[in-house]
């Protein structure tokens, strides 16, 4: 699928059926905001479902709409292929099916074998005619990384560091789409833009999965104390003006990502679930997105 060089990644651009009209009117500005600015992709964040994609492409006309993740223990195979048909049929060429296991933190009891639960979900998908290449799997690990360069479009890893974007790319081999998510702090402020770093990493570092993987490329659990060593999100995240910024961006580019999925973290004092719209536009200056000017 075409789906360029740069995506926005976000969860507050979910939107569910009791959502608020003026939730809804938000999030169908911010996205028609990213399209204007020239972005190419927009990543419904979080453990979003094919209909979360479906509303933000019927506001839009060109973005390419992933979900990014659609995790396989709340959604049944059968029900995301009936959904994957009715969209792609409806808007062909502009939705991604991205696919992950999650956490057995967050999915409980039926986080079992997850390596062999996504080989059956795909399986699954296959029978029912879901296309190999509209679709990609949130890998990190080598076996995960093998399963996406066979049975997918490729990659779609998340909190990871150009080192392990090379590791992927070699794993995966030269063709298959590798889009890493990228953290982005735009702010030039060392104590500042790390403590927003802190704030958002908190998440994460409970979950194994991504501990795991971070030992994987060196850290210790020393690094994951305290919100974060001062190593740890200086590698994860893309922090500082304009210059430092871009120059960590193309790092991942260098590294063998073929997209980035970049999300955009707001400052401490911003609201958490309103598009931070400013800084969307702030990155696409950035990056020199034609629409930026």
């Amino acid at each position: 699928m075409g789906i360029g060089r740069y995506g926005i990644w976000s969860p507050v651009l979910r939107t569910e059926k009791d959502t608020p009209d003026t939730k809804v009117a938000e999030v169908t500005e911010g996205v028609r905001d990213l399209e204007r600015l020239g972005y190419d992709a927009v990543w419904v964040g979080g453990s979003s479902s094919v209909g979360d994609a479906a509303a933000l492409i019927e506001v839009t006309s060109t973005l390419t709409v992933a979900t990014g993740i659609l995790s396989i223990w709340q959604h049944d195979a059968r029900s995301v292929a009936a959904a994957h048909a009715a969209l792609s049929a409806k808007h062909p060429g502009r939705f991604l099916l991205g696919l992950g296991v999650s956490h057995a933190p967050l999915a409980g009891d039926a986080y079992r074998k997850p390596y062999s639960a996504m080989v059956r979900y795909l399986d699954e998908l296959d029978a029912a005619g879901v296309p190999a290449n509209e679709r990609v799997l949130a890998a990190l690990g080598p076996k995960m990384l093998k399963l996406a360069s066979d049975r997918a479009a490729g990659a779609h890893p998340y909190l990871v560091t150009p080192e392990h974007t090379a590791k992927a790319r070699a794993a995966l081999g030269p063709d298959a789409l590798l889009a890493p998510e990228v953290k982005v702090v735009l702010d030039g402020d060392p104590v500042r833009a790390r403590a927003a770093a802190r704030a958002h990493l908190g998440y994460y570092l409970p979950l194994p999965n991504y501990t795991a993987n971070l030992e994987r490329l060196g850290f210790t659990a020393r690094d994951f104390e305290d919100g974060g060593s001062d190593a740890l999100i200086d590698a994860l995240f893309a922090w500082g003006g304009p210059q430092a910024v871009r120059e960590r961006t193309d790092a991942f580019f260098d590294a063998g990502a073929g997209h980035l999925a970049l999300q955009v973290i707001p400052a401490a004092d911003a609201d958490p679930a309103a598009p931070p719209r400013e800084g969307w536009r702030e990155l696409a200056e950035v990056l020199g997105l034609p629409g930026a000017s």
